[in-house]
């Protein structure tokens, strides 16, 4: 049975990740924090990724490169991205 206290700390600990301006997400398997609003794309960018060069699963689903600039992180996503490589 869990404790009251156990609950009212996850709950306070939700308001606070909504009210602290940034999104708990995992890139690869390893956490970060990103600012609330940011796209894939800006995602990629700041991973120093060029997005048109990427492919990106989020939370078990391909995120059409079309689409980057436009899907918005949310707070738990959980991503895989790969990079394309040239060579011969």
């Amino acid at each position: 049975m869990e404790k009251p206290y156990m609950a009212a700390g996850r709950q306070a600990q939700r308001r606070l990740m909504v009210y602290d301006g940034t999104a708990s997400i995992r890139v690869n398997g390893s956490h970060r924090r990103v600012r609330q609003g940011m796209t894939v794309a800006e995602l990629a960018l700041e991973l120093g990724l060029e997005p048109t060069r990427v492919a990106v699963e989020r939370n078990l689903e391909i995120v059409p490169r079309s689409t980057l600039a436009e899907v918005v992180i949310q707070d738990g996503d959980d991503f895989e991205i790969v990079t394309f490589v040239g060579g011969g």
